[in-house]
């Protein structure tokens, strides 16, 4: 399994609560929408709380702040991502991503990567 993971700070306009609100009601189903033409399996957003106990941890790990969320986008294998990439409706679907992004994440602060599920851990995966 293939494994996109983009961690995303907000643009400096919204509040954590406009960014969280928008990503979720707004980009979410744009993204759903796109699910056939991309291939995906799974599609998670993890939205950052503020919480004493993270907090906490933070701290004592001297951690950089917190992202404001994180969202993950699976294939089941590399052919999948690879045929979605390569296709006009997969390349149509990501340029329509792009455009909703730039309204609401600061791209030049939200790392994104590819990782590989280790097929030994996939039973676990929620």
């Amino acid at each position: 399994m293939i494994k996109l993971t983009f961690c995303l700070r907000r643009q400096p306009h919204l509040t954590r609560a406009d960014f969280q609100t928008y990503w979720r009601d707004i980009h979410g189903p744009i993204v759903e929408r796109h699910r056939d033409a991309l291939r995906f399996i799974a599609y998670h957003q993890i939205h950052t709380i503020d919480d004493p106990i993270g907090t906490a941890l933070a701290e004592i790990r001297k951690a950089p702040p917190a992202y404001d969320g994180v969202a993950e986008m699976i294939w089941a294998s590399r052919a999948d991502l690879d045929q979605a990439m390569n296709s006009a409706e997969g390349r149509t679907a990501g340029r329509e991503l792009l455009a909703d992004e730039r309204r609401f994440i600061d791209l030049a602060q939200s790392p994104i990567w590819l990782g590989e599920i280790p097929v030994s851990l996939t039973a676990a995966q929620p």
